[in-house]
């Protein structure tokens, strides 16, 4: 098939993603790219990238800044337009047109969004049950269907360990999803109970590019807070690439993360995850559908009970060990050639 995305978000290409930190949707929209490209299509991807680049198959076209309709071809066998609403109507011609979100859904319940969803009917697509609740039934749209986001090549080649790590802990998100939350917890419910414990933060701006710039003020509160618990084990180490993230969840014990409302599918619990690592979550949005409870790590409400489950991963060697051998089995099985067989079901 002849497949052509869009996204106007952030500056990004297939390259970046090898390179700098990056966030979770632009992440997607890369790995889906380059998995339809290995497939056999010819895939084009029109970003804000700086310049023209072919990455692993994928040709990587500059956007227009001020007419985004310059450069997208008209036709297309399957059009993807990734989360900004004025992508819909580019590529009119296309056989199939999918409009695939990355937040709650709530936002396109506004008329300019429901708008070119009645003009042009492509199916929506959504990273999980929880995702898709967002939506109410009567709004517009084509069809409806789930395509959780697959999991990196990356995350999937970790093999069983039978000595587990020493008791650290990380964070992987936004700080301002409940990171102040998390060290409060930490500092006072769990760093007593583990005084040999680590928490290490892998967040900061950067990784949102000039969005994350914009909130850089108010994280910043955040972070300076992190700095000063250095003496209860936290350590603020900034985003990083996803090679390098990979070597630092592997030193990991736990994966510790409140969640947010605003999040449809958690890169960062999935990953993880797929690294065996356990995790304790909060129940919030679309985190029940990360972490399988009591098997593969926790899923509760409440601080006490988060910070006693999250004690008994840094501390119980035998419950470790069994949920590390949970989490490879069970939580690697849906990958990006997965997930872009499943948007080809939908051509």
């Amino acid at each position: 098939m002849r497949i052509v995305m869009a996204d106007d978000g952030i500056r990004f290409d297939g390259q970046v993603k090898s390179e700098k930190p990056l966030g979770g949707a632009e992440t997607a929209f890369a790995e889906l790219a380059e998995a339809l490209a290995a497939r056999g299509h010819d895939v084009c991807a029109h970003t804000r990238c700086q310049t023209e680049l072919t990455w692993k198959n994928v040709r990587w076209l500059p956007l227009d800044d001020s007419r985004p309709d310059l450069g997208v071809p008209d036709r297309a066998d399957l059009y993807i337009a990734n989360r900004s609403n004025h992508l819909i109507g580019l590529c009119p011609k296309a056989q199939k047109s999918i409009f695939w979100i990355h937040n709650p859904a709530r936002y396109l319940l506004k008329w300019r969004y429901q708008w070119p969803l009645l003009r042009r009917r492509p199916i929506i697509v959504f990273s999980g049950q929880s995702h898709l609740s967002t939506y109410p039934g009567w709004a517009f749209d084509g069809g409806r269907a789930i395509i959780p986001y697959g999991i990196s090549p990356l995350f999937l080649g970790e093999q069983e360990r039978t000595r587990p790590p020493g008791p650290r802990a990380i964070f992987l998100s936004n700080p301002l999803r409940s990171l102040d939350w998390l060290l409060n917890v930490w500092a006072e419910r769990i760093f007593p109970r583990v005084p040999d414990g680590e928490l290490h933060l892998f967040a900061g701006a950067a990784i949102y590019g000039a969005v994350g710039a914009a909130k850089a003020d108010k994280m910043a509160p955040i972070l300076k807070r992190a700095e000063k618990l250095a003496d209860r084990g936290v350590m603020l180490r900034g985003p990083m690439p996803k090679p390098r993230l990979v070597e630092e969840i592997r030193q990991a014990r736990t994966f510790l993360y409140r969640g947010d409302p605003g999040e449809t599918f958690c890169n960062a619990a999935a990953e993880t995850q797929a690294m065996g690592l356990p995790g304790v979550i909060e129940d919030i949005a679309c985190m029940k559908e990360r972490i399988i409870d009591g098997e593969t790590g926790y899923v509760v409400k409440g601080e006490h009970l988060f910070a006693e489950r999250a004690v008994a991963l840094l501390t119980n060697d035998a419950l470790w060990r069994d949920m590390h051998r949970a989490a490879l089995a069970k939580q690697r099985l849906w990958d990006w050639p997965k997930a872009a067989e499943a948007f080809e079901a939908l051509a």
